[in-house]
């Protein structure tokens, strides 16, 4: 440590003048490194808070997520069990319905045509585009009983 007392006693004017000042430049280094650590230390006081602040938000993001995940998860389980009393019914309903035959079939897609020969070749003309084999949904053997049905419904005009 430093005896200021001795340095005094001993030195000249022109010593204390420098001592002086020395020692003011010191102090006013001291005060600004101070003041420069107390802005750090509120800055990152600051900085601290808002890092606190973000991460309330993501963990408030995170519980939000969760509990949609839960819901979502109840809600997919209600579909499948929906999905599947649905589909036992359909599946009842199937083995209840009578099959349909190839007449039936070409009877049902002439049903609404009444005895106009103008409506039923109108209708057989939709079909035909409808179900034309060269078509994407084209079938050979349903536009043969079509075209079988067709010929029936126009002999018995």
């Amino acid at each position: 440590m430093i005896d200021w007392e001795e340095i005094i006693r001993a030195e000249s004017v022109e010593e204390l003048r420098e001592a002086k000042l020395w020692l003011f430049q010191e102090n006013m280094r001291l005060e600004n490194l101070n003041r420069r650590m107390m802005q750090e230390k509120k800055r990152l006081k600051e900085e601290n808070l808002f890092f606190e602040k973000k991460l309330a938000i993501l963990q408030d993001g995170f519980r939000q997520l969760e509990e949609d995940r839960r819901c979502l998860d109840r809600e997919r389980q209600m579909f499948d069990r929906e999905k599947m009393e649905w589909d036992r019914m359909f599946y009842r309903q199937r083995q209840d319905e009578p099959r349909l035959s190839g007449d039936n079939v070409a009877q049902a897609l002439f049903r609404n045509v009444k005895n106009n020969p103008l409506a039923l070749r109108k209708r057989y003309k939709d079909l035909v585009k409808i179900f034309h084999p060269d078509n994407l949904f084209g079938d050979e053997e349903l536009i043969q009983l079509i075209n079988r049905e067709f010929s029936r419904r126009r002999r018995d005009e």
